[in-house]
């Protein structure tokens, strides 16, 4: 079955990188394992099932092994908040500012009227 074969070089793989994150030197004894009585060559190891337990068991973390580094986590949620305070602000700036341009237009063009009303003409898009 050759997917049994394939599982087992998985592991003799993943615990030989186990051993080399660790910092534990794999022992050559462990890689070459003896089959019915035959020496097994370090590649056909592999294939053979390694005890996981011991292994496992032996690559406890010891303490000077590097720890990551913490990243701190920038408060974003105030960067976010001044945003949309600053686009609100601006929003309603030009709001005021439309508002206002429009109030100006009205009364100027109100004043227009009543001025050519007062004169008894009638305004200059009217006359013809």
């Amino acid at each position: 079955m050759k997917w049994m074969r394939e599982r087992d070089a998985l592991i003799a793989q993943t615990m030989a990188f186990v051993q080399s994150v660790t910092g534990k030197r794999p022992d050559l004894g462990q890689l070459v394992t003896e089959s019915a009585g035959t020496p097994v060559a370090p590649v056909a190891a592999a294939a053979s099932i390694p005890d996981i337990e011991a292994l496992l068991a032996d690559t406890s973390v010891t303490s000077e092994a590097p720890k990551p580094a913490q990243i701190a986590r920038p408060d974003i949620r105030g960067d976010f908040q001044s945003e949309i305070r600053a686009r609100v602000a601006n929003f309603r700036a030009h709001q005021e500012r439309f508002s206002r341009e429009r109030e100006a237009f009205g009364s100027a063009t109100m004043a227009k009227v009543h001025a050519s009303l007062r004169e008894g003409s009638l305004p200059p898009r009217l006359e013809k």
